[in-house]
């Protein structure tokens, strides 16, 4: 079986810091991400996708951290077609615009080209310590299954080439019908690693939970269940605590994964006090992992 990686999807959160989770003595950015890194081994960096990242960050996180310990990293939401801040963008490559967002075409190619190189060389120190595990592109929900979108897979793997993109889909076309086997064998074609989903359903953006390994490299993110799925307020989206019976079922399900893959890593996404940190420990635990 391959290595099973368990980590959550922050270690920032401001209700994780109201909940105790951290001991008082952990009382600033370097001892709470030391405390984090104890724990688990992997840790998915999100604020990432809302502004990217300083490689002087970058260079902190890897000093902070033990040497097997793994980041993956969300990329920046102009990267995958979101709707974006424009005081989000690097200040001299911002469009003269008096629109409060915007996406891809609104800017200049040369400058989209530029925030490519400019966030993937900021994540330079985590290449060098060898903590950079995968850059995760999640997808809004209007990114269907189309031929220019898998070609976009294909293009995010290029820019992003010798690093390793992860792709999660956020839309049911991808796995309606006979759509689940076109989208797992053209990322299998092309060895491009399937990010696996838990989240609840009934939605337009809902994806089933189907585990599949199509490289080698597999990652599951846990959304939860809530039942305020639609709220702008995350923390009412992601509010979820897994029962112990929701984890112990996931348990096998998640060595088959491993066995097929070489390395398998788990986030806990449930951001919302110590929900995540508590599902993960759980989860740790059934998969006979000590972190």
């Amino acid at each position: 079986m391959g290595e099973i990686k368990v980590g959550t999807a922050s270690w920032t959160d401001r209700t994780l810091l109201d909940s105790g989770w951290y001991p008082q003595t952990a009382d600033t950015p370097e001892k709470r991400l030391a405390y984090y890194a104890r724990q688990f081994p992997v840790v998915e960096v999100d604020a990432t996708y809302y502004a990217p990242p300083a490689e002087r960050t970058a260079r902190l996180w890897a000093e902070r951290t033990p040497a097997d310990f793994t980041f993956n990293v969300k990329a920046f939401s102009l990267l995958t077609g979101h709707p974006t801040k424009v005081s989000a963008i690097y200040k001299e490559l911002r469009p003269e615009t008096d629109k409060r967002n915007v996406y891809p075409d609104d800017l200049p190619p040369q400058a989209y080209e530029e925030v490519w190189t400019r966030f993937l060389s900021a994540l330079d120190p985590l290449v060098e310590a060898g903590k950079l595990g995968a850059l995760l592109f999640q997808f809004p929900p209007w990114f269907t299954i189309r031929r220019d979108n898998k070609q976009y897979l294909l293009e995010v793997t290029r820019r992003c080439a010798p690093l390793r993109p992860v792709f999660e889909f956020r839309h049911a076309s991808w796995f309606d019908g006979d759509n689940a086997t076109e989208t797992l064998d053209f990322l299998r074609e092309h060895r491009l690693a399937y990010v696996s989903v838990d989240m609840p359903q009934g939605h337009r953006s809902s994806i089933p939970p189907v585990l599949a390994a199509t490289a080698d490299l597999a990652v599951v993110r846990f959304h939860g269940h809530s039942d305020k799925w639609t709220s702008k307020d995350i923390h009412e989206k992601f509010g979820y605590h897994y029962s112990a019976r929701e984890l112990k079922d996931w348990a096998p399900r998640l060595r088959e994964l491993a066995a097929e893959t070489g390395q398998t890593h788990v986030l806990m996404n449930n951001c919302y006090r110590d929900f995540a940190q508590d599902n993960a420990r759980q989860l740790q635990t059934l998969l006979g992992e000590t972190g």
